[in-house]
């Protein structure tokens, strides 16, 4: 372990409301009838020190999440970072130094590793993606299947992790999917009504399902194509249809539906722009971290 007198300064932490709510939801849940081993065991004014350690390679995300729910447990914990958001480590890095209470370290340990896990999961396979299609133009972006109240997080973790982000929320951008064209009676008629309605400052996405709707959405003047669930082979063949890049009058070209990193380097190499995948957020595997007290420190 790193030299335990290492003196830990106040946090500097800068979280949106709703993640403070979140975190006091999760402390709710685990602590609102208090924490009867710790208590039993530790007086309360007894300090300790521990440190958060990676048991696996993967990229952080969400450490300062880490340290507010310690100070939410309580105020006089002091913890500090050892590496940014952003940075891969390896298996046995220390990430994070904390010290304070001991009841209060142990009270917040399993709320604090939930969160980190989680993003630093959603972190790791967001660089997994993004290392996957080194050497294309794609990009990869994310979609809305986040976690309830993780919108913020999730989508932080996914930048992290070296990816972007599609819409924030369904007023940031307007996307035309399938019942909107469903129940608008074609995509030509969907996007000529969002053009009366959206605002000059948002582009307009419209998904196809079917190639026959492309020429339906060039004639509609669409920014952004999303050709969903499309084989690699039916996005060369709807390029085909489209403008050549550089030419004014050629959508942005998305893809989406079902890819993985098994099939994501074939729909890259079609020259597509994006490609988006809500796995990145749905289906990421937490991540291995632990807590671990330094025995005789305090």
């Amino acid at each position: 372990m790193s030299d335990p007198s290492i003196a830990l300064g106040p946090p500097s932490i800068a979280l949106p409301p709703a993640v403070y709510r979140l975190i006091d939801l999760a402390l709710d849940e685990d602590l609102g009838r208090g924490d009867v081993t710790s208590e039993a065991i530790f007086d309360p004014d007894q300090e300790a020190r521990a440190v958060m350690l990676a048991k696996s390679d993967l990229v952080l995300s969400g450490l300062d999440v880490v340290m507010a729910v310690f100070q939410r447990v309580d105020p006089r914990t002091r913890s500090v970072p050892i590496f940014p958001d952003a940075t891969r480590v390896m298996p046995g890095t220390e990430v994070l130094h904390v010290r304070g209470p001991v009841r209060a370290l142990l009270a917040a340990e399993r709320t604090a590793l939930n969160f980190v896990q989680r993003l630093c999961g959603i972190a790791t396979l967001s660089r997994q993606y993004v290392e996957a299609l080194a050497g294309t133009e794609a990009a990869i972006v994310d979609t809305r299947k986040t976690a309830p109240g993780f919108r913020f997080l999730d989508k932080r973790a996914v930048r992290h992790g070296g990816a972007s982000n599609h819409r924030a929320d369904l007023g940031s951008g307007v996307l035309i999917k399938d019942n909107h064209v469903a129940a608008a009676g074609g995509v030509g008629p969907a996007i000529a009504r969002a053009k009366q309605y959206a605002p000059h400052t948002l582009r307009i996405e419209c998904e196809i399902s079917h190639l026959e709707q492309i020429p339906e959405a060039l004639a509609a003047q669409c920014d952004i194509l999303l050709l969903d669930n499309l084989t690699p082979a039916q996005v060369k063949e709807a390029l085909l249809m489209l403008p050549k890049k550089g030419d004014p009058r050629r959508p942005l070209i998305e893809v989406s539906g079902g890819i993985n990193l098994t099939t994501i380097r074939a729909y890259a190499e079609t020259g597509v722009d994006l490609i988006s995948v809500g796995a990145l957020t749905h289906s990421a595997s937490a991540a291995d971290l632990s807590l671990e007290i330094v025995l005789g420190a305090a």
